[in-house]
């Protein structure tokens, strides 16, 4: 349905809030910007689009979701990009993101994301992870929130084609997969493996580190390989995480 009555109009302090973590924890929603990237969730997940938040017309591809029409100002002000560039969704949060429970059906291949802090790395990483048929990402509670609007930039309308959790119990998680019989590869820079072992594996749980200190020394005692790239480090001390996850998840994609 389009359009919206007055009964059921939400505030523009509404909207605004869903850039903190309590905001969205509490309502159950997040926010989507631009067009490419609610073109992408529709073709992911349709039915979590709540409302398209507008200041102009759209296209008549948005005709079959309620929308809201604000003003220019109104929209910038609840938009986190600079210069917003289209439409706003909003988005219902899936379901069991940050308990401890792992979904009925796990896939073949995960990412663990241990303390990556910083949303637009987090982000990017959970965009390749999809880009490269991952089918979920585990978080550790240090990470960036997966809905915050930073996160959701950088990963560009992928962030429901996988399942997520965050959740400070994802040392258990792991082991519950190493005992499915899910390798585990660590990568980090003091790896005795060369990142080879990734490749062609039917199944895997591919875990990267804090951006700053590395994987952890719990997680990298639970691992069947723990891998580093060669780089050439007089020049360069080490990969950013985004970068070191994409060359990663490359390889693992390998046949």
């Amino acid at each position: 349905m389009s359009g919206c009555s007055n009964n059921s109009l939400r505030s523009i302090n509404w909207y605004r809030k869903l850039a903190l973590m309590k905001g969205r924890r509490e309502t159950g929603f997040f926010l989507m910007e631009g067009d490419r990237a609610i073109r992408q969730d529709m073709d992911i997940s349709s039915a979590s689009i709540n409302e398209i938040v507008t200041s102009r017309d759209l296209p008549p591809i948005y005709s079959g979701y309620r929308q809201r029409r604000v003003s220019e100002i109104h929209l910038h002000s609840i938009c986190h990009t600079r210069t917003p560039q289209g439409p706003v969704a909003v988005i219902r949060c899936p379901g069991g993101v940050y308990t401890n429970r792992l979904p009925e059906t796990t896939g073949r291949r995960i990412l663990l994301l241990e303390g990556i802090q910083d949303p637009g790395n987090a982000g990017t990483l959970v965009r390749t992870a999809a880009a490269f048929d991952y089918d979920g990402v585990i978080m550790s509670d240090r990470c960036a929130d997966p809905f915050s609007p930073k996160f959701i930039q950088s990963s560009s309308g992928s962030i429901l084609s996988l399942w997520l959790r965050r959740t400070a119990g994802y040392i258990a998680m792991v082991e519950q997969l190493k005992k499915k019989g899910y390798p585990v590869i660590v990568a980090a820079l003091d790896g005795n493996d060369k990142p080879g072992v990734i490749e062609g594996r039917e199944s895997l749980l591919l875990a990267l580190g804090n951006e700053a200190a590395g994987p952890s020394e719990a997680l990298k005692d639970m691992a069947h390989h723990n891998i580093s790239i060669d780089i050439a480090r007089k020049k360069a001390e080490s990969l950013n995480v985004a970068v070191c996850g994409a060359i990663c998840l490359y390889l693992s994609n390998k046949r």
